[in-house]
C-alpha cells in the first residue's frame, strides 16, 4: 500500500487569517492519499518550512531553597553520547546532598561547559544538548565561545584601564601668592590674626604656607622677624598616602599563617551550615535545662533493641508526643511579625557526616508507629551518609533533636536552626545520686536535656511545661509502644 502525505505544514499558513486550509481525503482499495487544498491564490509563493534543530543549555538546578551554587561531582554521560528524556546526565553537589540531574529532552550531550569538581551559580549553563549529531560541532563552538568570554570577563576588570595614551595631567589650584591682580580673601588661623595684630604686621602681605595658602602663626612670626614661639600652632602634617599606606597597614595587621598550615575552602554543605548559623544569631533565644530519669526508658530500650528500634527513634517519638500537647513549641516565626502553628510534627535529627552536618527529618513523628519510625530513620541515615537525601527529607523539620549522649557528653547547648521554634540537646544518661520526697537517697540514671527556643513565640512557662511532659513520657515510656 502506497501512502503519500505532506511532510510539514507551514506555521505561517496556519495562523494567517486570510488563508483557509481545507483537508480532503480520498481512500481507494489500492491507494490511500491525503490531499491538502488551500484557498491561497496560486500566484502567491509557496513556502517550504525548514525545521531547525535546537541547541539547548543544561542549567545548574536549584536543588534546595538555600542553594545559590552547585558543584559538579561527576558527569554520568560523556560528550557525544546520546541521551533520552528522563535519563540522568550529571551528579550535582548542593548545600545538603548529591543529586542526579535528568534531561528533559532527547538528543546528544554536545559539550560540557562546567567540568567535574568545578562550581557554577544556580541557573548558569553547565552543558549543551544538541538534537542531532550534525549539530554537535556547532554546540562545541558555542561552548568554546562561552568559555572564552567568561575568561575575558574574569580577567579584564570593569571598567578597563586606559593604557593606550597617558591620562592628561590634572592642573592643581594655584597657591594664594600667585594671585596678582584684584583683591583676594585672606585666609588665616585665628591665632595668626591675633599675632599679626599684636606685632602690627599687615597680614594681607604675608604668603601663607599652610594648606591652600592658609596663613599660620609661624608665617606671622617670620614676617615680624621674631623666632617662632613654642606656643605657636605648628602647621598640620602632610596628609598620608591614602591607598598604599592603608593597604600596607591592613596586610601587616593580619596574623601570619603558622608554618606548614594551609587554607581549606568550605564545601557547599559547610557554606550552608555557616550561613544558617550566622542567620541564627539574629533570633532572640533562651535556654532551659531539665533532668530526666531514664531507668524505665533504658529497660524498654533493652527490650525493643533486638527488633531494630534505636534510641534516636525513642527520643524522637517522645518529643513528638510532647509537642502534640504543646503546639507553640512546634510553631515557627520567619518574618519577625507573625508566627504559624505547624500542622505536622516533623522531628529533624542532627547527623554528623563526612565534611558537614545534616538534619534528616522524621515526618509525623508523633503519629508513626515506633518500629516504622525506626525503619524510616535507618533509611534516612543511609541516604544522608551517601548524600542522597531529597530536599523534603532534610528541609521540612519543625523541631530539631541533637543527641551527643553516645559520646559521653553530659550536657551542651544547641544553636536554634532558622525557621524553627526550638531545638533539644540531649546528653548522656549517667548514674546520679538523687533524693526522693521522703529524703531517702538512691542512685538513678539521669540525663540532662537542654532546649533552646525562639523567645519571640515561646516563653519560659511554655518551655517548662513542655519539658515536664517530655520527662513524664520518658519516665513512663509504655505509651511509646502503643
Amino acid at each position: 500500500m502506497a501512502v503519500s502525505s505532506s511532510s510539514f505544514l507551514s506555521t505561517t499558513s496556519l495562523t494567517n487569517s486570510k488563508s483557509n486550509i481545507s483537508f480532503a481525503s480520498s481512500v481507494s482499495p489500492s491507494l490511500r492519499s491525503v490531499v491538502f487544498r488551500s484557498s491561497i491564490p496560486a500566484t502567491s509563493h509557496r513556502r517550504s518550512m525548514t525545521v531547525r534543530s535546537k541547541i539547548r543549555e543544561i542549567f545548574m538546578p536549584a536543588l534546595s531553597s538555600t542553594m545559590t551554587e552547585g558543584k559538579i561531582v561527576s558527569w554520568i554521560k560523556t560528550e557525544g553520547e546520546k541521551l533520552a528524556k528522563g535519563e540522568s546526565v550529571v551528579v550535582v553537589e548542593s548545600d545538603k546532598a548529591d543529586m542526579d540531574v535528568e534531561t528533559f529532552y532527547d538528543g546528544y550531550l554536545a559539550a560540557i561547559v562546567v567540568g567535574e569538581g568545578e562550581t557554577a551559580p544556580v541557573g548558569a549553563a553547565i552543558g549543551l544538548l544538541a538534537e542531532t549529531e550534525a549539530e554537535i560541532e556547532e554546540a562545541k563552538t558555542k561552548a568554546a565561545s562561552k568559555s572564552s568570554s567568561s575568561v575575558v570577563e574574569a580577567v579584564v576588570p570593569s571598567p578597563p584601564p586606559v593604557t593606550s595614551s597617558p591620562a592628561p595631567a590634572i592642573s592643581q589650584p594655584a597657591p594664594v601668592t600667585a594671585v596678582a591682580d584684584g583683591p583676594r580673601k585672606t585666609v588665616a588661623t585665628p591665632y595668626a590674626k591675633k599675632l599679626a595684630k599684636q606685632h602690627k604686621v599687615d597680614i594681607g602681605s604675608i604668603a601663607g604656607t599652610g594648606p591652600f595658602g592658609r596663613i599660620t602663626a609661624s608665617d606671622v612670626e617670620t614676617a615680624a622677624g621674631i623666632a617662632p614661639s613654642k606656643s605657636s600652632v605648628a602647621p598640620p602634617p602632610p596628609p598620608p598616602t591614602p591607598v598604599a599606606a592603608k593597604a600596607t597597614t591592613t596586610t601587616t595587621n593580619l596574623p601570619p599563617l603558622l608554618p606548614d598550615s594551609s587554607i581549606v575552602p568550605f564545601t557547599a554543605m559547610q557554606s550552608a551550615v555557616s550561613k544558617n548559623m550566622i542567620e541564627s544569631l539574629s533570633v532572640p533565644t533562651f535556654r532551659v535545662g531539665y533532668p530526666v530519669n531514664t531507668d524505665a526508658l533504658d529497660a524498654l530500650y533493652e527490650k525493643v533493641k533486638p527488633k531494630g528500634v534505636t534510641m534516636t527513634a525513642l527520643l524522637a517519638k517522645a518529643a513528638g508526643m510532647a509537642l502534640a500537647q504543646h503546639p507553640v513549641v512546634n510553631a515557627s516565626c520567619k518574618d519577625g511579625k507573625s508566627f504559624s502553628y505547624n500542622s505536622n510534627i516533623n522531628i529533624a535529627v542532627a547527623v554528623a557526616i563526612n565534611g558537614g552536618l545534616i538534619t534528616p527529618v522524621l515526618q509525623d513523628a508523633d503519629k508513626l508507629d515506633l518500629y516504622l519510625l525506626s525503619q524510616k530513620w535507618k533509611e534516612l541515615v543511609g541516604k544522608a551518609r551517601s548524600k542522597q537525601l531529597q530536599p523534603h527529607e532534610y528541609n521540612s523539620g519543625t523541631f530539631t533533636l541533637s543527641n551527643l549522649g553516645m559520646f559521653g557528653v553530659d550536657r551542651f547547648d544547641a544553636i536554634l536552626p532558622p525557621g524553627q521554634g526550638a531545638i533539644m540537646a540531649v546528653g548522656a544518661s549517667k548514674p546520679t545520686v538523687v533524693a526522693d520526697k521522703d529524703g531517702f537517697f538512691s542512685v538513678k540514671n539521669t540525663m540532662l536535656v537542654n532546649v533552646t527556643a525562639d523567645h519571640r513565640i515561646v516563653y519560659g512557662a511554655d518551655l517548662a511545661a513542655f519539658l515536664q511532659t517530655f520527662a513524664k513520657i520518658i519516665e513512663n515510656p509504655d505509651s511509646l509502644t502503643l
